[in-house]
């Protein structure tokens, strides 16, 4: 530090005499130039005690997290299991059918149903702010309300069926799991249309199961068409056939 100040002072010096036929000649003072080295090595140790405090708190945090997943994860596979998510959602006191449980898979974006890995715990509840059990029950209903937020809600309905593909290279999924599923994610918004197309989906024989593109097809469906009405429901457009059957199988129903 003391080479420092002597090399400030030194081309304080030269850009004095370079400035002594200037109207405004450069004043500084040895005092004001330790000052000034001195705030500036205190500013510099400030900012690093505070990094290496937050370095410090992010460390405990995830070593918390860690503790955490290994208290439900199975030791063997190294993955928390069916088993295990039924007592994670027992110590939460929410239902292993609950929503809000495909919501947190979401949040980690979990990859296989009834499955999650050290780092997809990690990166769910690092989102969440949540290192203990009572933090993660606690954060449930704000990662509901961001779910249910129009520009995040049609992400988590596709990633919901997406978590149904349960084998490899599967595209469609049966019409009993896809009647549950509905239920599940889009009941509570569009209830009425939620109902009549699970009752459609149980009475007719021409589908046996449902692909992603009719899954998302039902949705913009309940999105845009008025219902009960149907006035705006134009079978010329790009809709799925499975919908132009629906639409066909309500009016029939309604007249």
């Amino acid at each position: 530090m003391v080479q420092q100040m002597i090399v400030c002072f030194y081309g304080l010096r030269l850009a004095r005499i370079r400035c002594q036929r200037c109207l405004f000649p450069l004043q500084f003072s040895i005092p004001n130039v330790v000052s000034l080295a001195c705030t500036a090595t205190v500013n510099t140790t400030e900012v690093w005690h505070k990094k290496l405090a937050s370095s410090k708190a992010t460390s405990k945090e995830l070593e918390r997290i860690d503790n955490l997943f290994h208290s439900y994860a199975n030791r063997s596979s190294g993955m928390i299991d069916p088993e295990g998510i039924e007592t994670l959602c027992s110590d939460m006191e929410v239902d292993h059918t609950d929503v809000r449980i495909l919501m947190l898979a979401w949040k980690m974006k979990a990859e296989k149903q009834g499955y999650f890995i050290l780092e997809e715990w990690r990166r769910g509840l690092k989102a969440l702010r949540a290192d203990t059990i009572n933090k993660l029950k606690k954060a449930l209903p704000e990662l509901e309300k961001e779910v249910k937020r129009p520009s995040t809600f049609v992400d988590f309905y596709s990633y919901a069926f997406r978590y149904c593909l349960t084998e490899e290279k599967q595209k469609s999924i049966d019409i009993e799991s896809i009647c549950e599923l509905l239920d599940l994610v889009l009941g509570s918004q569009f209830h009425a249309q939620v109902n009549l197309f699970i009752q459609y989906l149980k009475t007719q024989n021409d589908y046996k199961v449902i692909n992603m593109d009719q899954w998302m097809g039902f949705y913009r469906f309940c999105n845009e068409i008025s219902f009960p009405e149907l006035s705006n429901y134009d079978p010329n457009l790009a809709w799925p056939l499975i919908l132009d059957n629906f639409v066909e199988w309500l009016k029939a129903k309604q007249s």
